[in-house]
């Protein structure tokens, strides 16, 4: 895949191309689906700045208030280090074909989705085109798919047209498995970090330096958040409480326990609740993220070619991050 290291921060907003029509109606065309723009902001509070759309790739089994907190955190610290401005977030739930223990199906996790930022959020979105896929697909993907319907959609609303720069919001664990040889095919990580870039938000019992140590090359970015008030929820323990009949009362928005009750989700001891060991997972990436790297490599195909919606190189003004983690904060 075409690797960008050097993509500047900034859009050209005179340069960007939008996506032809065929390919936006093939991409939004899946039966009864509709790319969701409902909460897309269609207006720019500072037109100087670069619209940015947030992407959360995950499992959501089920979803916490950490997940809602990301994207929070994530904005406050995007408008207060960066020359962006958030115009959207989007929860993408992986599809049943990910098999990871603790997957209950997709329908019940986008159901969940919905009601957790239904009344809690103003901006934040789900779409439910990674989920309900029949295959796994990587997360490079994913952010194409994105880059695809977020543009489309953005360009309807705004004057003059702007290219809205597409970037994957993080867990510092996962850009963990980033940095582990053989994990993510170095095609996939150039697609994703090269042209797209992460915000990684710290995670506790994660050593953010380490994690990003190996991805230097990628630098300009990534972009680190820091947590200012520590939040270690994850869904593994949700799941382990609920099992155990404790309540997760003000861990997970109150509709989503409730449709966990109503549903009886999360309650048997059988494989969906064994604890997936890191090499076990380590193994489940590989293999998907292998699977997916040698597509274009081995089968002599062309990859397409997608719509930038920045151009390189532009002068660079938005706040690179240091690794050192200690020295960021809110100011």
């Amino acid at each position: 895949m075409d690797s960008h290291p050097s993509h500047s921060i900034l859009a050209s907003t005179s340069q960007w191309t939008a996506p032809s029509e065929a390919a936006a109606s093939n991409a939004s065309s899946n039966g009864s689906y509709t790319f969701p723009t409902g909460r897309l902001k269609q207006e720019m509070v500072d037109p100087s700045r670069t619209p940015l759309c947030l992407v959360a790739c995950g499992s959501f089994s089920p979803i916490t208030f950490l997940h809602l907190r990301m994207f929070e955190m994530a904005k406050d610290y995007i408008n207060r280090n960066t020359d962006f401005e958030v115009v959207a977030g989007y929860l993408s739930p992986v599809s049943d074909a990910y098999q990871k223990p603790g997957l209950t199906s997709a329908e019940h996790r986008v159901n969940m989705c919905n009601l957790a930022t239904a009344k809690a959020s103003e901006w934040l979105m789900v779409d439910p085109w990674e989920a309900y896929q029949d295959e796994f697909t990587p997360t490079a993907e994913v952010l194409d798919h994105f880059d695809q319907l977020v543009n489309t959609a953005f360009i309807a609303y705004t004057t003059p047209h702007r290219g809205v720069r597409v970037a994957l919001l993080a867990g510092a664990d996962l850009i963990q498995t980033m940095s582990m040889p053989g994990v993510w095919h170095p095609d996939d990580l150039s697609h994703i970090l090269g042209r797209y870039g992460a915000f990684v938000v710290e995670r506790n019992g994660t050593d953010i330096g380490k994690a990003l140590a190996s991805l230097m090359k990628w630098r300009r970015n990534i972009w680190v958040v820091p947590q200012m008030i520590r939040n270690d929820v994850s869904s593994t323990k949700i799941r382990q409480c609920l099992r155990k009949d404790m309540s997760v009362k003000y861990l997970v928005p109150a509709p989503v326990i409730d449709y966990i009750e109503e549903n009886g989700l999360y309650q048997d001891d059988g494989s969906d609740g064994i604890l997936e060991t890191l090499e076990e997972r380590l193994a489940r990436i590989d293999v998907r993220h292998g699977d997916h790297s040698k597509k274009w490599s081995d089968s002599g195909k062309t990859e397409p070619k997608l719509a930038k919606s920045y151009e390189e190189p532009v002068e660079e003004r938005a706040h690179t991050p240091s690794w050192d983690v200690d020295n960021i904060g809110y100011w």
